[in-house]
């Protein structure tokens, strides 16, 4: 299994509206609306050139499958936050999102030297806050009632984790990685 990263390309615009819409990926995002081509249109225009985003299309063995995201960069303050999500329901539980938690570990923490990344998961999405505490993320935040889906509010655990705790947790996390037999991927710059 191949997992790679790559940037993201102006023709993947009709792919990404129609997982972002999808029951795959719409339930875990903080909105409920269905995204109109409009708003989605002025959404992809605007990251386009923004310093402070950076996005990449998951691939497994060659096919898109998701996307993961860099958004608050502060260079400053040497933190981001991110975000991904598998959009392909036949690649979850294959290993696929530890793969990408650890190409943007490594992209955050050593290609763009910061010394924070930070992030957001409905509280009900124990997988992933799960996936990422195994990753070294800290839970530093609940956000009670934080967000409204399907008419309730929504709890969100805040997680952080430092570049002095990667440096900590990357030689189990690549020996983790590595025990399953997959090759450790990166991101393109």
């Amino acid at each position: 299994m191949a997992v790679t990263l790559r940037t993201l390309l102006p023709e993947d615009s009709e792919r990404l509206l129609a997982w972002r819409n999808s029951p795959e990926v719409a339930p875990y995002m903080y909105s409920d609306h269905t995204i109109t081509d409009g708003e989605h249109g002025r959404w992809f225009a605007a990251i386009t050139g923004d310093p402070r985003r950076a996005y990449w299309i998951i691939e497994h063995d060659g096919v898109p499958v998701g996307l993961v995201n860099l958004y608050d960069i502060e260079n400053t303050n040497g933190r981001c936050s991110w975000a991904y999500y598998l959009a392909e329901a036949g690649v979850r539980g294959q290993g696929v999102g530890a793969l990408v938690e650890y190409a943007m570990l490594q992209h955050v923490f050593e290609n763009r030297s910061l010394n924070k990344l930070w992030c957001e998961v409905l509280a009900e999405n124990e997988a992933v806050w799960k996936l990422h505490e195994s990753f070294g993320f800290v839970r530093e935040a609940l956000f009670r009632e934080h967000v409204l889906k399907g008419g309730e509010y929504r709890d969100v655990v805040g997680l952080g984790l430092l570049a002095a705790d990667w440096r900590r947790i990357r030689p189990d996390c690549e020996a983790r990685l590595r025990g399953k037999g997959q090759p450790l991927p990166s991101a393109e710059a």
